[in-house]
């Protein structure tokens, strides 16, 4: 049997291999990944003291606007990673529209929280360009700066839309949501080579007594994708899990 080609593959596991439409606004969304980062928002608003439902839900869909859409549609616009058929007026139009409505959620939390939330609403609009957009030669396209982005800046802005402040747990908690994304990337970044950007892959692993593993792409892939999914949904679980002792 021929190996199994990155042609044949689909650019995520998360991802159909065949077009249309559906196929391609479900790819464009990053549904686990979106999930996963949308989990240290919840994260965040449930170490405060008391989780007030409603600040929680404004925080969750501010960064599902700026990331789930505005960022994931500004990163499709930068040379198709998932080769989808969105029109450009589309994905520019979301992005547009996606960070503006974030934006207009955090401004409307200043009557609550008040001028303290400026840095966090600048921050986020901030690293949604310079991330997905690789301003500075993609300086700031790295692993470093998607964990920070990603990972730790959602932990402590939706503990200060609770609480308007920052507290040491908070910190602590955001050290831990920006070490799960930094493994993150450190995972998908291989993956996403050997989906969307290798031709072809050949050699073996030789053991000590003396017999041989092949290695294809789908051998190199599994490892790399069944700790993503994992990882994925256990921080979802943990996140649910945590704001449930808060409510119920």
């Amino acid at each position: 049997m021929a190996p199994v080609t990155p042609e044949t593959l689909a650019p995520a596991f998360y991802a159909a291999r065949s077009g249309g439409w559906r196929r391609d606004l479900w790819a464009v969304l990053h549904p686990p990944y979106t999930a996963w980062h949308l989990s240290y928002v919840v994260i965040g608003a449930s170490l405060a003291p008391k989780l007030d439902v409603v600040r929680l839900i404004a925080t969750l869909l501010a960064f599902f606007l700026a990331v789930g859409i505005s960022a994931h549609a500004l990163d499709e616009l930068k040379g198709r990673p998932l080769g989808t058929e969105i029109p450009r007026a589309v994905l520019t139009t979301a992005a547009a529209l996606g960070l503006v409505g974030a934006v207009a959620l955090g401004v409307a939390g200043l009557t609550r929280l008040g001028i303290g939330l400026l840095p966090f609403i600048a921050l986020g609009v901030l690293f949604v360009f310079a991330y997905n957009l690789e301003l500075l030669g993609g300086k700031l396209h790295g692993d470093f700066w998607f964990a920070l982005s990603w990972g730790a800046f959602p932990v402590l802005t939706a503990y200060f839309a609770q609480t308007g402040r920052v507290s040491i747990g908070a910190v602590a908690a955001a050290i831990a949501a920006f070490a799960l994304s930094f493994g993150q990337r450190s995972l998908s970044t291989p993956a996403r080579l050997l989906r969307r950007r290798s031709r072809s892959v050949t050699g073996s692993v030789t053991m000590r007594d003396g017999s041989a593993v092949e290695l294809d792409e789908a051998t190199l892939l599994r490892p790399l994708e069944q700790a993503l999914q994992a990882f994925s949904w256990g921080v979802v679980t943990l996140a649910l899990g945590m704001a449930a002792s808060k409510l119920l």
